[in-house]
């Protein structure tokens, strides 16, 4: 609570004006803000506490995975909150300003790879039993590659989940109340390690649910009130027209297009991010494992599907009415305009915030900008507490008591926290955040994607295949980052996904047929024998049933990228 304090404090000792606002922010908006983290952290300690109550044995999969109790409105709500982070609403409001809705792509692509996950992952990893995705991988292939994926998963937790979310929370919060970036960063570290460490995945789930609803009724606010100001679709559109962008409203691009993110790039490079992020990444996933049963499993991600189309309009849609705004003269960009007239985009979020937002809705707004960090970086802290525990301790001492997992994991936690926090002054250079936390991605996600894909579409692929693809990616995918290969690449690091995820397959299928080496029936069993298998499974009856919602899910992306194209 301490660092809580400062911050308000630095709130309150602000300069005040006649209206009594504080930096752009008045009383009422800062004790909304207060309230809602006294009131997140207050939930999740409770969760704990039920938790606690409900498992006297200390069961380390009651604390790790909810004890198998989630359902998929839960699920649904907890991969949609941890996914988006003040990156996200931060970031994707810049693109909206500097290219218009093409980094709408981002959410939208999601949904495909959501039911990926729902017909053809979830069923193995719940069928399986495994706590966590590396523990598949060993089922599927052996311990290296469990080994391996743990690594990768800690590495990518800590940097692309929890750093850039502080990174983007910080500057936000240093804007709006003038508070120095790192105190902020620390503050809301503390306050999420608090109700995450001690409650475990079941209180991470419960605020997460929570802090969507919060997330999605700031993110529309904002919006309806910009588009309100703005004189609605037409008006905007005629905007758009006399500046000569109307480019920006278009979702697919021609090759050559400007932005460096033609269509092709899209469709071609997104699925290798998208299946390591939604299918195999431990954060993400971990709510699924989770699940009740395989239903609840399957139908969770479509749910999140269906709400990742939301995005788009109350995250990057703004950002385009701020270009608008700005061009009728109805936003003042001054102070982020340079000598030379060049607007720094990464401050548009906030510039919309303290002008557009009368006093209640700013607090309710800057609530929800909360909310998205606070829910990625619990659903990271927990992840990573698993993964410690399971498998990197647990492995080498198997006949740890539940109770002392329970209590590494927590360390674990606490551990990445300041880990994550001394890596920001790094991250703080990237030019673009929103670029530069997915050209990490498409650099890194190939050789999962593939041992991921291949390990459950394909019987052959074994075990040495997949160890030594796993390091030639990896390899590949490193030295193409630092070089930064991408930039003579029509498509950019959306294409070098692509490539490297081929250069992949081409390399696990040579490997698999150069050795030889048998697929134990333990592991073979972890595959699908036909593609169409995971959807002869009935599944729930009437309209809840998975088949139905991925057919409905697919219709109503093809009508907007139609509507979008």
């Amino acid at each position: 609570m301490y660092q809580l304090s400062n911050i308000l404090a630095a709130a309150g000792s602000a300069e005040t004006g006649a209206s009594g606002e504080i930096q752009g922010v008045a009383t009422l908006d800062v004790v909304i803000i207060a309230a809602y983290i006294l009131g997140v952290v207050g939930i999740g300690l409770y969760a704990g506490k039920l938790m606690k109550k409900k498992s006297s044995t200390g069961d380390s999969k009651d604390y790790f995975l909810a004890g198998g109790t989630l359902k998929w409105p839960m699920i649904g709500l907890a991969l949609f909150a941890t996914n988006i982070s003040c990156v996200h609403l931060v970031s994707l409001a810049q693109s909206g300003f500097d290219s218009g809705l093409l980094n709408g792509n981002f959410e939208w692509m999601a949904a495909f790879t959501l039911i990926l996950l729902s017909l053809f992952f979830a069923p193995f990893y719940i069928k399986s039993k495994v706590a966590t995705l590396p523990d598949f991988l060993e089922k599927r292939y052996n311990r290296p590659c469990r080994d391996m994926l743990a690594v990768f998963s800690l590495v990518s937790a800590v940097i692309i989940h929890i750093g850039f979310s502080f990174l983007t929370g910080g500057i936000v919060l240093r804007d709006i109340f003038g508070v120095d970036i790192y105190v902020a960063i620390i503050a809301i570290a503390a306050l999420t390690a608090l109700y995450t460490i001690v409650g475990g995945l079941l209180a991470v789930v419960l605020t997460e649910a929570i802090q969507t609803v919060i997330l999605i009724a700031g993110a529309s606010i904002i919006t309806w009130i910009a588009y309100d100001k703005m004189g609605g679709w037409n008006a905007m559109v005629t905007s758009l027209e006399m500046t000569g962008d109307t480019e920006k409203l278009s979702m697919l691009r021609p090759h050559g297009d400007e932005s460096g993110m033609p269509w092709y790039a899209i469709m071609l490079g997104y699925p290798v991010l998208g299946i390591w992020y939604w299918c195999a990444d431990q954060t993400i996933v971990q709510r699924v494992l989770g699940a009740k049963d395989e239903n609840h499993a399957r139908v969770g991600p479509i749910f999140a599907g269906i709400i990742k189309i939301i995005p788009v309009f109350i995250f990057v849609l703004p950002g385009l009415l701020a270009y608008t705004l700005a061009s009728t003269g109805k936003l003042d960009l001054t102070a982020l305009t340079d000598a030379e007239g060049v607007v720094d985009s990464k401050g548009i979020y906030t510039a919309m915030i303290t002008q557009l937002l009368p006093i209640g809705i700013k607090g309710l707004v800057i609530a929800a900008l909360l909310a998205a960090l606070m829910s990625t970086v619990s659903g990271a802290l927990n992840s990573i507490s698993t993964l410690t525990a399971f498998d990197l301790f647990k492995r080498f001492k198997p006949e740890t008591p539940d109770t002392q997992l329970v209590f590494i994991g927590r360390i674990a936690a606490a551990v990445a926290l300041v880990l994550a926090i001394a890596l920001v002054p790094m991250l703080i250079k990237a030019p673009s955040i929103f670029n530069a936390l997915n050209s990490i991605i498409a650099h890194i996600a190939a050789p999962v994607t593939c041992v991921f894909l291949l390990g459950v579409f394909w019987k052959k692929a074994n075990a040495f295949s997949a160890q030594w693809t796993m390091v030639i990616g990896a390899a590949a995918g490193t030295t193409a980052y630092f070089t930064d290969a991408s930039a003579g690449i029509a498509g950019g690091f959306m294409m070098m996904a692509f490539y490297l995820f081929v250069f992949c397959v081409v390399v696990q299928v040579a490997l698999t047929l150069i050795s030889g080496q048998k697929v134990p029936q333990s592991s073979a069993d972890l595959c699908w024998d036909h593609p169409l298998d995971p959807v002869r499974q009935p599944g729930w009856s009437g309209i809840g049933n998975y088949k139905f919602l991925s057919v409905l899910l697919l219709v109503i992306m093809g009508v907007l990228y139609y509507a979008f194209r």
